[in-house]
């Protein structure tokens, strides 16, 4: 079973997040543990503080360092291993798609939320890993965590019901998604495309390979760059040519 921990001031916002769509059901069928830990329950004076005015005359507060170090002693005791720690923040190494992979593949992950200038950089000697999802700032650390598990639980088997569902993710191969059609075929003028409901599943599979292909090339050519291709990719992109040539003449 995947067990995460979040440690946050404000466990229930994480804990409602899990409430939810596919994730609540991996935990009602035990595929997965998640558990929201209150930061304050190891704090021990009886308001409970969990940050103070930072040194150096700087504004804002920052998160003291005592509580952090006692559930993360806690933890090695509960489990008898030690966890692996990540934390959000802006100074990390940028969240993406190889990472998140790597994380799902960790049996003991624990998240730290930061709030306010952030926590005491003496936690970081217990910090595993620390991650940005991105070059801005937000109020505290538990949305990112919420995007990241969330990404990572996709690789968790059974979490998803369907695998393919996963496989075809954008990023997952290295590529965009391909474009996604449904009921009705044609809605106010816009027809998916004949092939989509000619039933030949080779033809339908070559066709959203190319669009996959197409749609990196057009929007995110440093993935395209990066990708490695093969003789199949290659094949699909003089297809591409050769339509698009058609259609221009």
């Amino acid at each position: 079973m995947k067990k995460i921990e979040v440690v946050s001031i404000f466990p229930n916002f994480v804990s409602q997040y899990f409430s939810f769509g596919v994730i609540e059901k991996a935990l009602k069928k035990d595929i997965i543990d998640i558990k929201s830990i209150n930061l304050r329950d190891y704090t021990h004076d009886k308001h409970k503080i969990t940050d103070k005015p930072g040194y150096g005359g700087n504004s804002g507060m920052v998160m003291i360092p005592e509580p952090f170090f006692e559930y993360y002693d806690d933890y090695k005791k509960r489990e008898n291993k030690k966890p692996f720690v990540v934390m959000p923040s802006p100074q990390g190494i940028k969240f993406d798609n190889e990472i998140s992979k790597s994380l799902s593949e960790k049996d003991n992950l624990v998240f730290f939320c930061g709030r306010y200038e952030g926590i005491d950089n003496r936690v970081n000697e217990i910090v595993d890993l620390e991650v940005s999802i991105g070059d801005f700032v937000l109020t505290g650390g538990e949305l990112p965590t919420l995007l990241m598990v969330d990404s990572l639980l996709r690789f968790v088997p059974e979490v998803v019901g369907n695998k393919n569902s996963v496989k075809n993710d954008s990023f997952y191969n290295g590529l965009l998604d391909f474009n996604h059609y449904t009921r009705p075929s044609n809605f106010r003028g816009g027809q998916i495309p004949e092939v989509l409901l000619s039933g030949d599943h080779k033809k339908i599979e070559n066709f959203q390979k190319k669009q996959s292909l197409l749609n990196t090339a057009l929007k995110r050519p440093d993935l395209f760059l990066k990708k490695e291709l093969d003789n199949q990719d290659k094949k699909l992109i003089l297809e591409i040519i050769q339509e698009l040539q058609n259609n221009a003449e």
